[in-house]
């Protein structure tokens, strides 16, 4: 784990600002999300809805966009939000972006606290998988 210090405030913040940047006329549900990187950079990301559902991009998948673009590293830390500000438990697919991007210790605020992502998603299939269950 990092030695990175984790302002969740900040992170609250940065992730709310985001949810008023979001692209959602289908749902009217912004989504807005921030994480602490292992080098001490915030990144963040915003829901963009298509009326193609299927093509619909997570507010998550455009903070992991960010943080590779921005040089990589991996996610310490994070809060997603809604357009009210109270925090949202990320779908499946996009714990499944945390914890590639992240690691099993990486934080996750959720609903009922501060949670590691080893706790949010149990029994997880990443990347060394790949490499050890190969026939």
């Amino acid at each position: 784990m990092s030695d990175v210090a984790v302002d969740w405030e900040a992170l609250r913040t940065e992730a709310v600002r985001m949810t008023t940047l979001a692209y959602c006329p289908y749902s009217g549900f912004p989504v807005g999300v921030a994480g602490l990187v292992d080098d001490g950079r915030v990144v963040s990301g915003c829901n963009v809805e298509n009326a193609g559902y299927g093509v619909t991009l997570c507010a998550e998948c455009g903070m992991v966009s960010s943080l590779h673009a921005g040089g990589g590293g991996k996610l310490v830390a994070v809060w997603c939000v809604d357009g009210r500000g109270e925090t949202l438990m990320p779908c499946g697919r996009c714990r499944q972006l945390l914890w590639e991007n992240g690691t099993p210790e990486t934080l996750l605020q959720t609903p009922e606290g501060v949670l590691t992502m080893r706790e949010v998603l149990p029994q997880a299939f990443g990347p060394e998988d790949l490499v050890s269950r190969r026939p």
